[in-house]
């Protein structure tokens, strides 16, 4: 499969670049920054240098052209302002699915948050408030596409642990942690489940394994 991923230099993007890579995959990454290269090159992956929050449509299909899948896995991080949530977190997925419909793309996979369907409690940090709303809007935009063969992950809060392979994917799952090991192993599972399409998931710690995981939630 040749899979293009937005967000090519991010904690979990590369992880999974490494493990299609590494299958024998065909992976592109797209970067912001010439500079950030190498760590494509070195995870097996070819770099594409497109910025997302000033890209067209048509500059970004073109790098989609001939994919058999799309992952956006980019986000604005967690030291950027408000302003940076709705450039990359909101507006730069709704670009993403518009130039993968445009470049005849159906496969689509999110990385998405935990909680972003649902409205902020007051007390919540104004940062994070505004990156869940971002996400929860561009999950929606991503879902009233019927062109896109979607799944949107909600993963837990992320953690440089080892992944275990052992996890819990539901629609539902309550608060947890997830390595992002094992967020990027579900990804790679995901793209071999294309009858998880239009499905929503939550994922953190677990004890199942995760092609077990992936199967029970394409058949719920």
């Amino acid at each position: 499969m040749r899979i293009v991923i937005a967000g090519g230099h991010g904690q979990i993007a590369l992880r999974l670049e490494r493990l299609l890579a590494g299958r024998g995959d065909e992976v592109a990454g797209i970067i912001r920054r010439p500079e950030q290269a190498g760590d494509l090159l070195a995870a097996g992956a070819e770099p594409v240098v497109c910025d997302l929050e000033h890209a067209s449509i048509a500059d970004v299909a073109q790098h989609l052209e001939g994919a058999d899948a799309a992952v956006f896995a980019a986000g604005a991080g967690p030291g950027s302002g408000t302003e940076r949530k709705e450039t990359v977190d909101r507006r730069a997925a709704v670009l993403f699915a518009d130039a993968a419909e445009s470049a005849g793309v159906r496969r689509f996979v999110v990385v998405s948050a935990m909680g972003a369907d649902s409205a902020p409690a007051p007390d919540t940090d104004p940062g994070f408030a505004a990156y869940l709303r971002a996400k929860g809007a561009a999950d929606a935009a991503v879902r009233a596409r019927p062109a896109l063969d979607w799944t949107i992950l909600r993963p837990g809060r992320l953690t440089d642990d080892p992944g275990t392979g052992l996890v819990t994917l539901a629609d539902s799952t309550g608060r947890g942690a997830v390595p992002r090991q094992d967020v990027a192993a579900v990804l790679v599972a995901l793209l071999d489940a294309p009858n998880t399409a239009g499905r929503t998931l939550d994922l953190i710690d677990g004890t199942t394994p995760i092609a077990e995981a992936v199967r029970a939630a394409a058949a719920g």
